[in-house]
């Protein structure tokens, strides 16, 4: 059940100029590792995320999940691998402002088939894992952006994913929540035997990741550069 990047590249043309926002990546993420990926903004993480979770196909290379070629998938069939196999979230929360906490969180279960009370019965005890117990019948209007984010990543747990793909998921957080949430990250990928991939700038995900890397200019190396390990704001 790993996830493997092969040479991946990624380039895009802007203003009549071409740039490499991903430049021959290869990585692999066995089941139950924990995965951090730093990088100043437009280093490429999110390219690369994106790609892992097929939502945009990589220039040159591939990207295999159980052994599947996922980086050739129709449009169709990436939706469904990211529906029904993937947790993926993203810096923009993608909340529905007319419906509650729990039904935000349920919305994934319901595109799997689920009624409403069996999708809001299996999201529940997500939302109350990150700390959302007191907020189940919350509009997004009437939450603080750290709640917001708690009820997407809440989202992105509620199908019991074989992949979590998260960008900056912590990135809203006080320094607490965002412990919290990256310990409950890595004692999911332990318990569940699945590959997490987190890009951040939290410097508390080296603390409980087990491989850090650092990308800058669309390419990879091990370790983390001390200089884009930004605290989070209080």
């Amino acid at each position: 059940m790993s996830l493997e990047l092969r040479q991946v590249a990624k380039r895009y043309v802007t203003a009549g100029e071409t740039v490499s926002a991903v430049n021959g990546v290869s990585l692999e993420i066995l089941p139950g590792e924990f995965v951090a990926l730093y990088g100043p903004s437009g280093s490429g993480k999110t390219t690369l995320l994106a790609m892992a979770a097929a939502m945009i196909r990589p220039d040159e290379g591939t990207v295999h999940f159980e052994r599947r070629e996922v980086s050739s998938l129709s449009t169709r069939e990436s939706a469904r691998y990211r529906r029904e196999q993937t947790g993926v979230v993203f810096q923009s929360f993608h909340l529905t402002g007319g419906a509650s906490a729990l039904e935000n969180a349920a919305m994934k279960l319901l595109a799997l088939g689920m009624t409403l009370d069996q999708a809001t019965a299996a999201a529940k005890p997500w939302l109350e894992r990150v700390g959302l117990a007191a907020r189940l019948q919350h509009r997004p209007a009437e939450m603080s952006m750290g709640e917001r984010q708690r009820v997407a990543i809440a989202r992105a747990l509620a199908n019991d994913p074989r992949l979590l793909l998260a960008d900056e998921p912590t990135g809203n957080l006080d320094s607490r929540r965002s412990r919290e949430i990256l310990e409950l990250l890595a004692k999911l990928a332990a318990e569940r035997a699945i590959p997490v991939l987190l890009a951040t700038h939290d410097p508390q995900a080296a603390i409980v990741a087990d491989r850090v890397y650092t990308m800058r200019d669309g390419k990879l190396s091990e370790g983390l550069d001390l200089e884009l390990a930004i605290p989070t704001s209080p």
